[in-house]
């Protein structure tokens, strides 16, 4: 079973203090100079699931392995990892400088209606890899280094700032194509995850009253995928250390978030389009992710905006 990963190992592993802000309302960010930290070669490959977001500029010679595919990195390569994807890197170049952020999905999505999750190089299946030359470099560089600059400075607004320059980063790999080189590994499990989740993935976002999230449960999966649901539910948890179940409902909790936090459709509308008979069973199913009725989580969201 994959071993999850949290921001606290991170910083355990890293050897870095913890931060005052690790678990504050505003989500978490930090950014780093890739030479600050030691790589050591692995003698065997290890995955790991993270449950956090990161994006790194690495040069050098190195192959990530990434759910199903092994990716090869050399000269200067732009790198996207998701929480839901397990990966680990080798490196293989005696060198290694670059950058790289990590940042937890409240970080984006408490200020943004898109939801991260939504862009290409996140999405399981997807090509995370970009190849850049001495100009994309250049250009990715200078981003990193605003984002070291900012994270270290008092100014009272700087998180706003930073979020901006990671949805520049985003927004900038997006106009370009992926290059890498993909190597197909014999991981079933995987790639049946991969596909699981680009299946729950396709039915969001919900962006209109009419749109309804219909498929709530494991068999309905596994019935499209044309497997058995025990077969689903063992790779999954195999994968991910999570069941089918609990994937789905953190996918249906972070859209309901999304929609009370940024529509004015009334709870009625908001459960309708989630797949709920009643807002009743909606509210139940609300109060026992997030602790809080949907009705509270939209007040606090409006008096914190």
């Amino acid at each position: 079973m994959a071993k999850i990963e949290t921001i606290e190992d991170f910083y355990r592993k890293k050897k870095k203090p913890l931060p005052e802000n690790l678990n504050g309302s505003i989500g978490h960010f930090n950014v780093f100079r890739m030479e600050d930290f030691a790589v050591t070669r692995q003698n065997t490959v290890q995955y790991n699931r993270r449950n956090y977001y990161k994006i790194a500029l690495l040069r050098g010679d190195h192959v990530y392995h990434y759910a199903s595919k092994s990716i090869e990195a050399q000269g200067v390569t732009l790198m996207f990892f998701n929480p839901r994807v397990p990966y680990t890197c080798e490196q293989f170049s005696e060198l290694s400088s670059g950058y790289f952020c990590i940042f937890t999905e409240a970080f984006i999505t408490q200020h943004f209606r898109t939801d991260v999750r939504e862009y290409s190089m996140f999405l399981p299946g997807n090509k995370p890899s970009y190849s850049l030359n001495s100009g994309q470099d250049s250009c990715f560089s200078g981003i990193f280094e605003k984002m070291l600059a900012e994270i270290d400075s008092d100014y009272t607004h700087k998180y706003d700032l930073i979020r901006h320059y990671v949805m520049e980063i985003i927004h900038n790999a997006l106009k370009m194509h992926p290059t890498e080189k993909l190597y197909q590994n014999v991981d079933a499990s995987s790639r049946l995850t991969a596909v699981f989740s680009e299946l729950l993935e396709r039915q969001f976002p919900i962006d209109s009253v009419s749109q309804r999230f219909t498929m709530r449960s494991a068999r309905d999966y596994a019935d499209q995928l044309s497997v058995h649901v025990n077969h689903l539910n063992r790779a999954i948890r195999q994968t991910t250390g999570k069941t089918t179940t609990t994937h789905i409902f953190e996918r249906l909790t972070s859209e309901a978030m999304a929609l009370l936090r940024h529509t004015d459709w009334n709870i009625a509308e908001i459960s309708y389009s989630l797949g709920f008979e009643e807002p009743a069973h909606f509210n139940q199913f609300f109060k026992k992710q997030t602790g809080e009725k949907p009705s509270a989580f939209r007040t606090q969201a409006v008096f914190n905006a």
